[in-house]
């Protein structure tokens, strides 16, 4: 079995179901929504114990359990730029705004990247008479580029200096 046709096993009994992804979140457990469902749609790995707790709910295999477990190919068949409408909002966001969000990172904190691995992610809906809005926040740990080379008091690292 491929990772994308465990993924479709488990759409196909979410719908079969009737679940909700909270509900499924909640029975799994352990982290984020976000992280729970990104596992489940492949992009993710379970901890074993989240990996069993999904294999009870979804009645899957030693095979399948094991492969929630796996280090996935993240991002593996997306189309860039991405298609769907509101992954591409995601997509437009960061062609418009990436280069101020970098240019103001840069400015606050020196020469580096927002980790995307030691990372949180919230989503939550907020209500709105006009019409809800969605909220997501994130927060990723600044890491600074190395300086390779560096002797003596040269800087090592991006941090900004002051």
């Amino acid at each position: 079995m491929k990772r994308s046709e465990l993924t479709e096993k488990i759409l196909d009994i979410k719908r079969e179901k009737e679940w909700k992804w909270s509900y499924i979140c909640e029975q799994i457990g352990g982290m984020s929504p976000v992280l729970v469902t990104g596992a489940l749609l492949g992009q993710h790995k379970l901890t074993k114990p989240q990996a069993a707790a999904a294999a009870k709910l979804f009645g899957l295999s030693k095979t399948e359990q094991a492969m929630l477990n796996e280090v996935p190919m993240r991002g593996a068949g997306a189309v860039m730029p991405p298609t769907d409408p509101l992954i591409y909002r995601f997509y437009e966001l960061v062609l418009i705004n990436g280069p101020a969000w970098k240019v103001l990172i840069e400015e606050e904190f020196g020469d580096g990247i927002m980790s995307a691995i030691d990372f949180d992610m919230e989503m939550v809906r907020l209500p709105d008479p006009k019409g809800d809005r969605v909220k997501i926040s994130m927060s990723g740990k600044f890491l600074p580029f190395k300086y390779y080379g560096a002797k003596g008091n040269e800087q090592a690292l991006g941090y900004k200096e002051e």
